[in-house]
């Protein structure tokens, strides 16, 4: 549930370009936070844009296109995704993998799934070599 509501915090967060912290406090007035490990959530909603160019630089080599020109809630997805990958590791990476692949079928456009599948699993066997 953390990262449902980071991914939409941090689509808010692509979309408006709005401050971090004003989303973080609208987030625990104004949605439904329970069940959700905030302390995730907040990790997840400041990490993810305090290290947004390191993430689009793993994510550069594996996209058919610019990281600009991935839909937002796929370039939220994918984020989330690669700093779970590389700050995250104790977090197995087909956690991370099949978490991002149902945050995209619920969220994501008709197959962005199977996109999101195929990107995360080519940078985990560069992120994740020895787990892997």
């Amino acid at each position: 549930m953390a990262r449902r509501r980071a991914l939409q915090a941090i689509y808010q967060w692509q979309q408006a370009g709005q401050d971090l912290s004003e989303i973080d406090s609208q987030f625990l007035k104004e949605q439904d936070m329970s069940g959700v490990e905030v302390s995730y959530f907040q990790e997840l909603l400041h990490k993810v844009p305090q290290k947004v160019d390191e993430l689009d630089e793993l994510l550069a080599p594996y996209l058919d296109r610019n990281v600009d020109e991935v839909d937002y809630v796929e370039r939220a997805i994918l984020r989330i995704g690669v700093y779970e990958l590389k700050f995250r590791l104790d977090v197995p990476y087909r956690v991370v993998i099949n978490e991002a692949v149902e945050l995209a079928k619920k969220f994501g456009a008709v197959q962005s799934h199977r996109y999101v599948n195929g990107i995360l699993d080519k940078v985990s066997k560069d992120v994740r070599k020895v787990e892997r």
